[in-house]
């Protein structure tokens, strides 16, 4: 069969859009919204091959009757980490086709930490023949800090030479090192320097940054992020020009506290995304579909809403085919029955119908390569090879519920010097991290509040941003059995009670991602966080905050395989006191 060529397919798109030639897709009886003016519009949607061709009245060859649904376009995840997802590409498409989301910009930087960019890269390729667009913004901190021991480094020479050759790529994601922005570092400038010499744009990641260095930071090129929580910051962000990004992630919900600022300054600059969701999460409640709902129930209007999930990505991203319909635009286009649930009744993806009444239609299977495997080099660890010791009180850990920022503590765990073990009495488990990568047998040992665990151990080698092996426990003959386990399985997550394995999530693909369709990984991390709960474990989404401890860029108090992190200092500090 012969390609048509570019000429060839305009000529028809113009013949439809004057209504010379039937449609191969007319859309008709629905209210179409105008994501310009905010309008929904009494007209048919014709299309021509993959795009809108216009808005009006039109015949098609075929015709689908939307009378009494909403037409929107389709949702835009701006800013999301497939690998929280712990589902492959394809998995991950079926999953959230029939939820909403059409289009996805990918931070890879977990499977970038683990494989370095030819990972991406290899994500990418799988993906290129599903109905769900992938893009990718390449990963400017691998490792995010000289703190972090990951599978591979990313200099600024792979980012030039990725954002040239793969056409996929967008730009730079997040800069985390805000603190080597902000001095000038060279190695962030040299990365700097190659998205400007490739012409793209730079995705931001600022937590509490403000006044000066904030001023510092955008003047290096990052403008936008994901990172506020307060009104109070998104708002002094938001007035220096910088595209805010409203989270409503599994662990990290900040949309109940940053709607205000739309409601009050309007949407303009205001993105709706997810960043980190569990697979759990997006079967229960869905995934951009679900965001745009929590926005509406806050006080948003749907109309808001959707531009902040569909026009804005596209035009922060620059993906000018997408986030509209209209004529020249991409016919990804949702049918919702009301504008509250954000339930569709029918998804179009580049014209073709791929998902109806919360099912999608036949995805492609796709695998990951060979080398994709295998990639948790742990020995088998003891308890006695987790003993912690100290000669006074210990810094602790202090997660907080729904929040990505820790608090750094002290509490006393031994009267004399020597052994220190947990105190699950107050709240107060051992964790340790354990560098997987290249088989160096590192540990970083610490305590953590806030998790309620009152026995066993829980372990994952999806832990941000290096994915080394964290485990948390408040017996080593546990956390030891955690630790093995997860070797065993290629890497995963976890949960045991007197030696016996209760539940575990498997992730072989780069100790990240599972290869089993997303109806058993969700039921599998269910089935974790039911047997975590039964362990004493409280907070919402134990293991996506699990996986945050080890983030070395997110304040107050980190560990890594190196040991703690105290982040706002920028430096290693000891356990004691």
């Amino acid at each position: 069969m012969v390609e048509a060529s570019f000429s060839d397919v305009l000529r028809k798109r113009l013949a439809v859009a004057r209504g010379d030639e039937p449609a191969d897709l007319v859309l008709s009886g629905g209210k179409v919204f105008s994501v310009f003016t905010g309008e929904f519009l009494d007209a048919d949607v014709a299309v021509s091959g993959e795009h809108v061709v216009g808005i009006g009245r039109y015949e098609g060859r075929e015709t689908a009757d939307v009378s009494g649904l909403f037409l929107i376009p389709g949702l835009i995840d701006a800013h999301m980490h497939i690998e929280s997802t712990k589902l492959m590409v394809d998995e991950f498409a079926r999953a959230v086709l029939p939820r909403g989301t059409t289009t996805v910009v990918l931070d890879a930087h977990e499977i970038a930490n683990v494989f370095g960019l030819r990972g991406v890269s290899a994500l990418l390729e799988a993906a290129s023949s599903l109905p769900l667009d992938y893009y990718v913004m390449a990963s400017p901190c691998v490792p995010a800090s000289p703190f972090e021991s990951g599978g591979a480094i990313v200099d600024a020479e792979d980012i030039a030479r990725f954002l040239a050759e793969e056409p996929r790529a967008i730009g730079i994601a997040e800069m985390m090192n805000f603190l080597g922005v902000v001095r000038g570092d060279a190695d962030m400038v040299a990365k700097i320097e190659a998205a400007h010499r490739a012409g793209t744009h730079i995705d931001g990641h600022a937590p509490g940054v403000t006044g000066a260095e904030l001023n510092a930071y955008l003047a290096a090129g990052p403008h936008s992020d994901h990172e506020c929580t307060t009104y109070e910051e998104a708002l002094e962000k938001r007035r220096l020009g910088m595209w805010i990004m409203l989270r409503e992630g599994s662990a990290t919900k900040d949309v109940q506290a940053l709607i205000p600022l739309v409601q009050r300054f309007g949407p303009r600059n205001c993105m709706l995304v997810t960043d980190d969701r569990e697979p759990n999460h997006i079967v229960r409640d869905g995934h951009m579909n679900d965001v745009l709902r929590r926005a509406v129930a806050l006080g948003c209007s749907p109309e808001d809403a959707i531009v902040m999930g569909t026009l804005h990505p596209a035009r922060w991203h620059r993906l000018h085919e997408h986030g509209a319909i209209a004529p020249g635009y991409l016919a990804d286009i949702l049918a919702l029955e009301d504008l509250e649930r954000f339930e569709p009744a029918k998804v179009w993806k580049r014209g073709r119908l791929v998902a109806e009444n919360g099912r999608a239609s036949e995805v492609v299977r796709v695998t990951a390569p060979d080398w994709m495997r295998g990639s948790v080099h742990v020995n088998v660890v003891s308890a006695a090879d987790l003993e912690v010791r100290a000669a006074g009180p210990v810094r602790v850990i202090k997660v907080l519920p729904s929040e990505l920022v820790t608090r750094s503590e002290v509490a006393d765990l031994a009267d004399t010097p020597g052994v220190v073990e947990a105190d699950p009495g107050r709240d107060i488990a051992k964790v340790t991290v354990v560098e997987r990568h290249k088989g160096t047998g590192r540990m970083g040992f610490g305590f953590v509040s806030g998790f309620g665990l009152r026995s066993g151990a829980i372990a994952s080698t999806i832990a941000h941003d290096a994915h080394n092996l964290v485990v948390i426990g408040v017996n080593d003959s546990d956390m030891a059995t955690a630790v093995n386990r997860s070797v065993e399985i290629g890497g995963g997550q976890v949960a045991v009670a007197d030696g016996l394995v209760l539940a575990e999530v498997s992730c072989p693909i780069g100790g990240l991602l599972s290869d089993r369709p997303f109806e058993e990984v969700a039921a599998a991390v269910d089935a974790m966080e039911e047997a975590a709960g039964g362990l004493g474990v409280d907070l919402p989404h134990p293991f996506m905050a699990m996986s945050l401890l080890a983030l070395s860029v997110l304040p107050e108090l980190r560990i890594t395989d190196r040991g703690l992190v105290d982040v706002d200092r920028f430096e290693l500090v000891p356990l004691e006191a």
